[in-house]
């Protein structure tokens, strides 16, 4: 298999938030043509189930592609029976007949509980015995000891989705490192998603695209970021959510023969990593103990990723997007801060949260 795979969650739009089918169509030719055959999509990727049947599923024999959808039982479901109707819905949607890859969608945290309280571990498997899931497996983003649990306690998962980049390799939050040695110590094959950080490495601090550059002027820093992800040894696929014609042409470039990082390269992007390591960030690792004593119930893990993200990548709306998942789930923000100071009492990083907080609130709102 080779070792590229279109994400279909940040198709091209059009009028406002309208998928461009005909530009997607376009893109799945490419992709096909160029010897590719793996598609990912999701119940959750608004409109893009619909525009995989007409884009891929319409155009194309079945057996010419794979095709991975997913079950994110935590969103808007207050059943077992709720679940279970995205797996037809997504089904229905894409018109596949069957998934060759269907994953439990973004475990971690309170997320994972429903899959198991519903008992959707047995009915995934149920699905398998009925040819409608050819292989199962699981997203994930949470840490590398809920990670052992899960797979010490779900043998049957036949593969995990982790994110994996060069910038977050030892990212004291993210743990990509720590993850990827939980899933290969269990012989899991690893899917790589957001090679590129959701496209902040397509466009990194100068220092660091400059490090790239010097490798090959032509090649784009986004090159270098899925490179890295697919020279991992047990890297099964790497996952791009590409947006546009361009970036297909890219990514098809560098990845119809890729054959790994050198052992040059290898260095020069080590390199890179520790430029970015030198760049001086909040030093949160999530641990959330100021959540706990926060009368507020403030964001304050959330506002500080989005707040590194801001520091490195000098981008506002990735940044808003980050904060957006702490806000969504009923936190406050930044502003709300009363600077009773009760959280940098309980900081094993000794972070001045008060201060950090308004500088957020500058920054950001």
């Amino acid at each position: 298999m080779k070792k590229l795979r279109f994400g279909l969650m940040r198709l091209p739009r059009v009028d406002g938030d309208v998928i461009d089918v005909e530009q997607t169509k376009k893109m799945v030719d490419m992709f096909m043509e160029a010897g590719f055959t793996y598609f990912d999509t999701a119940y959750v990727y608004g409109g893009s189930e619909e525009a995989t049947k007409k884009a891929l599923v319409e155009r194309y024999p079945r057996d010419s592609y794979t095709l991975a959808s997913k079950l994110a039982a935590w969103s808007n479901c207050k059943s077992r029976e709720d679940a279970i109707k995205q797996f037809e819905t997504s089904l229905e949607r894409t018109g596949a007949g069957y998934f060759d890859y269907y994953l439990l969608h973004n475990l971690g945290n309170e997320r994972t509980k429903v899959f198991d309280e519903w008992d959707l571990w047995n009915w995934a498997l149920s699905m398998k015995e009925e040819g409608k899931i050819k292989h199962l497996g699981f997203s994930f983003h949470s840490t590398p000891e809920e990670l052992e649990d899960i797979l010490s306690k779900h043998p049957e998962a036949e593969f995990v989705q982790l994110q994996i980049n060069y910038a977050d390799w030892e990212n004291p939050k993210i743990k990509s490192r720590e993850c990827y040695e939980v899933a290969r110590k269990h012989g899991k094959p690893v899917i790589v998603m957001e090679p590129v950080k959701g496209g902040m490495l397509a466009t990194p601090p100068q220092n660091v695209a400059s490090i790239l550059k010097g490798m090959d002027e032509n090649a784009s820093c986004a090159s270098w970021a899925v490179k890295y992800a697919a020279s991992l040894d047990g890297v099964m696929v790497v996952l791009s959510g590409m947006s546009n014609i361009e970036q297909m042409a890219d990514n098809i470039s560098y990845m119809k023969d890729f054959e790994g990082l050198t052992d040059s390269e290898k260095e020069e992007i080590k390199k890179a990593q520790e430029e970015l390591n030198k760049i001086p960030l909040i030093p949160c690792t999530s641990c959330n103990y100021c959540a706990k004593v926060c009368p507020m119930n403030i964001a304050i893990s959330g506002s500080f990723s989005a707040m590194n993200i801001m520091t490195l990548y000098n981008n506002k709306d990735i940044a808003n997007r980050e904060l957006g998942w702490s806000l969504n789930s009923g936190k406050a923000r930044a502003s709300e801060c009363i600077k009773c100071g009760a959280c940098e009492g309980v900081c094993p990083q000794h972070i001045q949260i008060r201060d950090e907080l308004e500088k957020v609130t500058s920054a950001l709102d």
